[in-house]
């Protein structure tokens, strides 16, 4: 499977786990569940179903901060939505639309940026996880 799926299929992984604790819940359960269903995946008629059982375990895991369960269940749709990927690769593009739908800056954005830099003397380090702009005068 070539890296941008499988980024996709990371970046749609995280979103759709993080999103199930905010007021956009439904509409992303509603997207991601007719996407799985359009794609055919591995038990569409379940999938809301499935959903609902992550937001609860989500939910849970966050009253007890527990942050290695919320990244197990990142982790298990990440996966699921790979092999969802594999099997319907024509259903990248439309993923892609129903992630920047829920997060527009999101779906095109790497997951973990790590920046590093050192400035010694009068240098200047200049360093942007996104849009930088310097105007020197």
């Amino acid at each position: 499977m070539e890296a941008q799926l499988l980024e996709l299929a990371r970046a749609a992984g995280t979103t759709m786990v993080t999103l199930m604790a905010t007021d956009a819940w439904q509409r992303s359960r509603d997207g991601f569940a007719a996407l799985w269903r359009r794609a055919g995946g591995a038990r569409p008629e379940a999938i809301e179903d499935e959903l609902a059982a992550t937001r609860d375990d989500l939910l849970l895991a966050r009253q007890s901060d527990d942050a290695d369960a919320e990244q197990e269940l990142i982790g298990e749709w990440s996966g699921r939505v790979r092999r969802l990927l594999r099997d319907h690769p024509e259903i990248a593009e439309e993923l892609r639309v129903v992630l920047n739908e829920l997060d527009p800056e999101g779906a095109d954005r790497p997951a973990t940026v790590n920046m590093r830099a050192e400035a010694r003397d009068s240098a200047r380090v200049y360093q942007a996880g996104r849009d930088q702009h310097i105007t020197e005068g």
